[in-house]
């Protein structure tokens, strides 16, 4: 057999590098002696969070285009060019006997020149609305790995399996009992309790719009656990009390879901994954600037199956205290839509995705 060799790649949002983590955790777990190696764009987060998972990373000098024209977009071509050589030389050297491409502008370069090398390449692609990197190379996939219904509009048909999106596995049990979770946080049995999280960096309309609700909250006898994020924390601690938990982020995201009796999130794809598998009432807020708005997309496909409802962020000051109230009132409700949104999960993607990757070695 020899020892297999995967290469993977896929950045600049922790939604592409977390299921590229997951898939080789998976592999390293079946085929302990693999090798690997991640391939990522320079000056993004992977580039710190893939050596933290225990893996070895190269870097790309690509970026993205951006929607104008700036200096960035003339440079494009010659970061395309250099990346597209750069890539060509590690899977010379590297010999994959697999390219994994999770999206993010740094696994273009890898996988069009793994496939040149007839390497057989799979594709995640974790949204309903498909990006335009993995758009661009399904040609070159044996495989697309998708988590939403109605992707062939996308890719070829007979490429796509559907597995859904590999979900950080300390979630995949979540046995934490609520009265366990609850202390955890320093908070009260008696009240309801909100979630709010706006993704890894934090969501600044998200915080503007708990800062300003916190008399509502109060009001309503509703408690926070509010994730504002790193870059918002400073800014946002100074609210912190008895029943409005601050924090940066938060580690133990088992008991902030099992404190959780309604959840305010952004709608990006490894989110909604998670909360389908949590399955808690979710009122989403998706980012609209994100490409293709995919968010947004993401959470209609939700809102179309009853199993979450969804604010957008310029309604939020006319709707959010109309659907909130309505919701912590009506226990009919928070039912539907916890139930609904259970139905959606799908615990055993990661392992789904290996076994179609083992087929192709």
């Amino acid at each position: 057999m020899g020892n297999y060799r995967f290469i993977l790649s896929g950045g600049g949002t922790g939604g592409h590098i977390y299921p590229a983590i997951a898939v080789a955790n998976e592999l390293k777990k079946r085929h302990p002696d693999a090798e690997f190696l991640f391939v990522g764009a320079k000056d993004k987060m992977e580039m710190e969070k893939v050596p933290a998972a225990g893996y070895k990373i190269e870097g790309l000098w690509i970026s993205g285009l951006q929607r104008k024209l700036t200096v960035k977009n003339l440079m494009f071509p010659f970061k395309l060019i250099s990346s597209l050589l750069r890539a060509r030389k590690i899977v010379n050297r590297f010999k994959p006997h697999v390219a994994i491409g999770t999206g993010g502008y740094a696994s273009g370069p890898l996988v069009q020149m793994a496939a040149k090398k007839d390497v057989p390449c799979v594709l995640q692609e974790q949204n309903s609305y498909a990006g335009i990197t993995n758009k661009l190379l399904a040609k070159h996939a044996k495989k697309i790995c998708v988590a939403y219904d109605g992707m062939e509009r996308f890719f070829p048909k007979d490429k796509i399996v559907k597995t859904g999106n590999p979900i950080r596995a300390d979630l995949v049990n979540l046995t934490v009992d609520k009265k366990e979770a609850v202390r955890h946080f320093g908070l009260d049995m008696e009240k309801k309790t909100l979630l709010v999280l706006g993704g890894s960096l934090g969501a600044r309309r998200i915080n503007q719009l708990i800062e300003t609700e916190l008399s509502f909250f109060k009001h309503k006898e509703v408690q926070l656990i509010w994730q504002c994020g790193k870059l918002y924390y400073e800014e946002y601690r100074k609210h912190e009390n008895g029943s409005v938990k601050v924090r940066p982020f938060i580690d133990k995201m088992d008991f902030a879901y099992g404190a959780a009796d309604i959840i305010v999130s952004r709608a990006g794809a490894g989110a909604v994954s998670e909360l389908c598998l949590v399955g808690k009432p979710v009122v989403f807020i998706p980012s609209p600037n994100v490409a293709e708005d995919h968010q947004t997309k993401n959470a209609k496909a939700l809102v179309a199956k009853s199993a979450a409802l969804m604010i957008r962020e310029k309604e939020l000051d006319d709707q959010f205290e109309k659907v909130f109230t309505a919701l912590i009132r009506s226990e009919g409700q928070q039912k539907i839509l916890a139930d609904h949104i259970k139905e959606l999960a799908m615990p055993k993607a990661t392992e789904q995705i290996v076994d179609e990757i083992e087929k192709l070695i």
